[in-house]
């Protein structure tokens, strides 16, 4: 009897074991299971959410890192002018080059074209305005081929630089930094050589000249490219005379936006009468 309860007593121990192994592994099971379909459950939630953030993200990247990307490489380029010219040389090279090239063949044929064409009334017209300026016929056809052009105009406050109207036909940086520059390089150069009260009239940069025009309490500057020639200048200095009957006894009174709107006006008549 007594080895009967002790073999029925290791059986349960035995058994015991078994159950609760058993019970373990189930619980494991069953923990996984649930884990597996909570992450699937969660995905068909979270995965849109996880997509439209991306698309944005993607979206917003230009938006919100370029000016920072921008600001980098320019201060990148400005601490390392001499690296970026060396390695930009070369190819720079190659295109000034190439440029020129193609611009020496084309004044090449613009100039056989109109020597060939002595003849014409614009040729005939040309050996008389030869013959009463006194300006070379060979300048007056150059000027022909590379007329000149008004890309910007400026109305500058005499003294503070202040902008008080701008006519615009290219992409300039800003306006309002190069009215400030323009009048601290006037009043330096006026002061500089000591002129006895004579103002700035012009200034050249490379393929740019700057007329300038001085009047009471503004001056207006003209920035031209192309064959600055005498006769355009003259031209220039009698239009803008005739601009400044508009505006000098309204000049105080005027908004930027009217200036504006006066500038747009007067140089589009003038653009109409070269025609």
């Amino acid at each position: 009897m007594v080895k009967e309860d002790k073999l029925q007593l290791l059986r349960d121990i035995l058994l015991i074991d078994d159950r609760e192994v058993a019970q373990a592994i189930n619980r494991r099971i069953e923990t996984i299971t649930d884990t597996i379909e909570r992450r699937e459950k969660l995905s068909e939630k979270v995965d849109p959410i996880i997509e439209e953030r991306l698309k944005l993200f993607v979206e917003e990247i230009p938006l919100s890192l370029g000016p920072v990307i921008t600001d980098t490489l320019k201060k990148q380029i400005a601490e390392s002018k001499d690296q970026v010219v060396e390695a930009l040389y070369p190819i720079m090279g190659k295109m000034i080059k190439r440029y020129i090239q193609s611009e020496i063949e084309l004044l090449s044929e613009n100039m056989n074209r109109k020597v060939n064409d002595t003849f014409s009334v614009v040729a005939v017209k040309r050996k008389f305005r030869a013959l009463f300026t006194g300006v070379k016929e060979s300048d007056l056809m150059l000027s022909e081929l590379d007329a000149p052009n008004v890309n910007e105009v400026f109305v500058i406050q005499k003294g503070s630089g202040i902008l008080l109207g701008n006519l615009s036909h290219t992409a300039t940086v800003d306006k309002d930094m190069i009215s400030g520059m323009l009048t601290a390089i006037k009043s330096f150069v006026e002061d500089a050589f000591e002129g006895g009260g004579q103002d700035l009239e012009a200034i050249n940069y490379e393929l740019y000249s700057i007329h300038i025009q001085n009047f009471h309490t503004y001056y207006i500057a003209v920035v031209i490219s192309g064959t600055y020639t005498k006769s355009f200048e003259n031209k220039l200095e009698n239009r803008l005379l005739k601009l400044s009957k508009s505006l000098s006894p309204r000049i105080s009174t005027l908004t930027k936006e009217a200036i504006d709107g006066v500038l747009i006006e007067f140089f589009k008549k003038w653009r109409v009468q070269k025609k």
